[in-house]
C-alpha cells in the first residue's frame, strides 16, 4: 500500500497535530507557572514541550514524500485551562497516558497492518515516552497538590535550578545560599534533570 492511500498518512498527522498541539499547551502552562513564582513547574511544562516538538518532528518527516499534498483529518483535542497548576498537571498526566495507553497502540497495529514497519515502531517508542510524561506530570502534581512541593518527610537534597547548588534538608530553604533565587527554583536532587540520582524518595 502506499502512504498516500493509507489510513496511516492520515494517523501521522493526527499525532503530529496532537503533538503540536501539546507543546503549545505546556509552553503555555510553562508561562503561568512562571508567573506564579514556580521555577520548577514551568522547566518541567518546557522540558516536556521540547520533547513533543521532537515527536511532532519525528512523525512529520515520515509524511515528507507526501510534500505539497493536503492531509484531511479529524480528531479530537483537549482544551486544558485551569487557574490551578497542580489540575494542569494532572490533565496533561491523563493526556499522556491516553496517548500510551491507546491512541499510538491503536496507530501502531493500523501501521503495521499496512505495512509500514517503520512507522509502527515510531509510534511505539514514543508511545513509551509519553508514558515517561505522564508519570513525571503525575508526580509533581502531586507534590504541589498535597503543598509537599518544597518539603519532604526525610532528610532530602534539593537543588537549585539557577545554579546547580545542592544542599540537604527537609525543607528547600526560601532563598539559594549561593545565587540568592527563590525557593520556587528548587527541586529533589533525585527529580533534578541529568543528576543520574537513583528513584523518588516519596514525600
Amino acid at each position: 500500500m502506499e502512504l498516500k492511500q493509507s489510513e496511516t498518512a492520515k494517523n501521522l498527522m493526527r499525532a503530529f497535530a496532537g503533538e503540536s498541539q501539546a507543546r503549545n499547551r505546556y509552553t503555555i502552562a510553562a508561562k503561568q507557572a512562571r508567573q506564579g513564582g514556580l521555577y520548577v513547574i514551568e522547566q518541567v511544562f518546557t522540558f516536556t514541550a521540547d520533547q513533543e516538538r521532537a515527536h511532532a518532528a519525528v512523525y512529520y518527516n515520515h509524511l515528507k514524500e507526501l510534500a505539497g499534498e493536503t492531509i484531511h483529518i479529524d480528531g479530537g483535542y483537549p482544551v486544558d485551562a485551569s487557574p490551578e497548576l497542580a489540575q494542569l498537571l494532572f490533565m496533561a498526566k491523563h493526556n499522556e497516558y491516553e496517548e500510551h495507553d491507546d491512541v499510538y497502540r491503536n496507530f501502531a497495529e493500523t501501521a503495521e497492518k499496512e505495512g509500514f514497519s517503520k512507522i509502527a515502531a515510531s509510534f511505539r517508542m514514543i508511545g513509551e515516552v509519553e508514558k515517561i510524561h505522564g508519570d513525571r506530570f503525575g508526580t509533581f502534581g502531586e507534590l504541589l497538590k498535597a503543598n509537599r512541593l518544597f518539603v519532604s518527610n526525610v532528610e532530602t537534597k534539593w537543588m537549585c535550578l539557577n545554579c546547580g547548588y545542592v544542599l540537604e534538608g527537609k525543607e528547600a530553604p526560601s532563598r539559594c545560599p549561593a545565587c540568592d533565587h527563590e525557593q520556587g527554583y528548587f527541586v529533589r536532587l533525585e527529580l533534578a534533570p541529568y543528576t543520574g540520582n537513583g528513584g523518588f524518595n516519596g514525600m
